[in-house]
């Protein structure tokens, strides 16, 4: 009888030992992504710090899985996605750098892949009803898809709810961000439309 006890002891002490473990990152936490789907749930994910522009995703992490309903009336989840690349664009219609960059994406990305099966763009527009989005689409030119993002929870998983955009998130057909950005810099975005070009 004491064997036993002393063996439940020790394991009580080691189940507490790697709790404390986990919980000693820092500056890193865990928390659970969306469901993938009825009775299945996606892995634990990373949760990082803000970084300097907000974001709360990194580079090499996998992107938190999400539904997002499309304007056109359906619905995509990311996971479904794998195999793809997918470039998430964070969006909405009272931001100014957005109207400037999505033409870009248009004519840069967009006309160039769209009839590849092997890649995806969503436009995630932040926290607007359905009749601002498709008016928003038609008023800068794209064509892509777009998603509505209420109360911006999607945005939520990516970075700081506050934070501003737009945004670009490229995710590789593992599932694995491969690339952030921020704002419209040239220099970057052309970094952006090389790198999609190179995984394409």
């Amino acid at each position: 009888m004491k064997q036993l006890i002393h063996k439940l002891f020790f394991l009580c002490l080691l189940c507490a030992l790697t709790a404390c473990t986990q919980q000693a990152g820092g500056k890193q936490a865990f928390d659970e992504t969306l469901s993938v789907g009825a009775e299945e749930q996606a892995p634990l994910r990373v949760v990082h710090e803000p970084d300097s522009v907000g974001y709360l995703v990194r580079v090499g992490d996998m992107a938190p899985d999400f539904t997002i309903a499309l304007t056109e009336g359906r619905e995509v989840t990311l996971s479904s996605l794998r195999g793809k690349v997918v470039l998430l664009q964070f969006t909405a219609s009272w931001c100014g750098v957005c109207r400037k960059e999505m033409p870009h994406i248009e004519s840069d990305i967009w006309q160039k892949h769209k009839e590849n099966p092997e890649f995806f763009l969503i436009g995630v527009d932040r926290d607007e009803p359905l009749e601002t989005v498709i008016r928003f689409g038609y008023s800068v030119g794209v064509t892509y898809p777009l998603g509505l993002d209420p109360g911006a929870d999607i945005f939520a998983l990516y970075a700081e709810r506050t934070s501003g955009i737009t945004r670009n998130v490229l995710i590789d057909r593992d599932g694995r961000i491969v690339m952030l950005t921020r704002l419209f810099n040239e220099e970057e975005f052309q970094a952006l439309t090389e790198k999609i070009n190179s995984m394409l």
